[in-house]
Order: structure tokens, then sequence, then C-alpha cells
């Protein structure tokens, strides 16, 4: 992979203090603004990636709920209520 020039101004004593930070780790400021940039493109693919999923996952719910494939709530809340209680009764009896 080719290399290529990136040109940006910035305020003389932040780049003092940039290149101080980065030599107090031995590192240069190039090294960790390379450092800086992989990680954002990484960020910002994953980001994407799980908005990807998520709405996938809401158009699924969505599917589902249109098809009539739905649990009554009180179902729901019944099985809930039951984990609740199991795990208060494991908490009592690890006291």
């Amino acid at each position: 992979m080719g290399e290529a020039t990136f040109t940006f101004r910035v305020d003389e004593a932040l780049k003092s203090a940039f290149a101080d930070a980065a030599k107090a780790h031995d590192r240069t400021g190039a090294q960790l603004i390379r450092d800086f940039m992989r990680d954002y493109v990484t960020g910002q693919r994953e980001a994407g990636e799980h908005d990807a999923w998520f709405r996938r996952q809401v158009q699924i719910g969505l599917d589902s709920a249109n098809a009539g494939r739905l649990i009554p709530a009180a179902d729901v809340e019944a099985k809930f209520a039951a984990r609740r209680a199991a795990t208060r009764q494991r908490l009592a009896a690890s006291e």
C-alpha cells in the first residue's frame, strides 16, 4: 500500500504539547495520528455494522409482530417474576 501525505494546520502550542506527550511514550506524533486514524475508521465501521444489525433485528421483530407471533404481556411478566423469585431465593441461601 502506498503512502500519502496528510497536511493540516494546528495551534503551535498544541503541536508542541502533542509532540512532547508522544515522545514521553517513545512514539512520534505521526505514529499516534496514524493510530488515531485507524481507531476512528475501525470504530466507524463497527458502528455501521452494529447499526445494520440492529435495524435487521428491529425488522425481524416488526415482521413477527405483524404476522401475529406475539407473547402476551402477562406471560412475560409471569416468566420474569419466577426468575426474580429464583434469584432472590439463591441470594438468600448464599447469605
